[in-house]
Parts: C-alpha cells; structure tokens; sequence
C-alpha cells in the first residue's frame, strides 16, 4: 500500500513551479515557458521498505484564475509558496497574496519559502 501525499504549488506566473515540478518529477526542465492553467505530475517511490506516491499540483498564478485557483486546495498536504528570486513583487506576494489565498483553506503547519534558480547565473544581486 502507498502512502499518498497532495502537493500544491503556488506563486506567481512565470516564477518557476512548472520547472520545479517537472525537474522533480520526470527529470525533466522545460526549454520553454507555457503559461499553466493546471497540471499534475506525478512522483512514486520506494524509501525504507514503503511506497510513497506525491502528486504534485502546478497551478496558474495569473490573476485570470484567481477564482479558479483554491478549487484545487481541498485534501492539501503540503503548499509549496514560489518565487522569482530575481523578482522582488514575486517574493512580496508570498506574504501579501500567497499565504493569505492558502491559509484559510488548508490546515497550514508552517511557512515554507521556496526559491528557485532557473539558469546558474541571474545576473541580479540585492
């Protein structure tokens, strides 16, 4: 028997959750950017004698869905809140749009801030 475990994954557009989520699962990094709507992926494996199957949720971070979006909430067990590292308003909506959207849906056990580099070098420093 597999234990099972709902990832979502929010942030911005364009942030880079395909590209984790992808990485993550298949191995994969997407040449290109494709804006989201929804998709899953899907991560199995075996660690001390038990099966563990994630499915990973990539939601689209265009206002556009905004309503759209916290439909895929329900039965969350974890919430992975992205960003831009080379994008200061990416990193304020964690806070300002982010955890405010996902907490009073979910069963929210603590913050986690993701970061995300999508090429060796981003050329930006603060």
């Amino acid at each position: 028997m597999k234990t099972r475990f709902k990832v979502v994954a929010v942030g911005d557009g364009g942030c880079g959750k395909t590209s984790l989520l992808s990485s993550f699962s298949n191995n994969v990094f997407p040449e290109n950017y494709l804006p989201t709507v929804f998709e899953t992926f899907l991560k199995v494996f075996d660690y001390e004698n038990e099966s563990y199957e994630i499915m990973l949720w990539d939601t689209a971070g265009q206002e556009d869905y905004d309503r759209l979006r916290p439909l895929s909430y329900q039965d969350t067990n974890v919430i992975l809140c992205c960003f831009d590292i080379t994008d200061a308003d990416s990193f304020s909506n964690v806070t300002e749009k982010w955890i405010p959207e996902v907490d009073p849906k979910t069963n929210f056990v603590g913050e986690g801030f993701l970061s995300e580099h999508k090429s060796d070098s981003c050329g930006h420093e603060e």
